[in-house]
């Protein structure tokens, strides 16, 4: 079911500071930075060596978002791992067949057009897991 990780995300306060890390002392080569009005965070997506995976660095813009409530809970740190898959449809069947709980009941699609699910940490033990469709060339 399970194709890569298409990137893990971290939860951060400054998204400038945290840059600072992955980009200029790590060397993550910068993809983009981009606002995502959805979900009320800014995003800074870094390529991994070797694979095409991303690390996503993402400031909340809004202090009652889910990430703000994160931020302000947990801390900074990662937030959830992300996986591609095939077909997100049958992989949120399977994961409902198996008794896992996912956020929200509906497959939601992101500016793309590509669809993703969240399965909740309940089910997980503990990691906040997305799925993301990403077809095969």
């Amino acid at each position: 079911m399970l194709q890569q990780i298409e990137h893990i995300a971290i939860v951060v306060q400054d998204l400038e500071a945290a840059l600072h890390v992955y980009r200029d002392v790590l060397g993550l080569p910068l993809v983009r930075i981009e606002e995502v009005p959805a979900e009320s965070v800014k995003v800074a997506f870094l390529e991994l060596p070797r694979g095409g995976s991303h690390i996503e660095l993402v400031q909340p813009t809004d202090t009652e978002s889910g990430i703000a409530r994160f931020l302000s809970k947990r801390g900074e740190g990662v937030h959830h791992i992300c996986f591609r898959v095939e077909n997100v449809a049958e992989a949120m069947s399977r994961l409902l067949s198996a008794g896992l709980e996912l956020i929200g009941q509906e497959v939601r699609v992101n500016r793309e057009g590509r669809s993703y699910i969240f399965v909740h940490p309940k089910s997980t033990h503990g990691v906040l897991i997305e799925l993301y469709e990403v077809k095969s060339s």
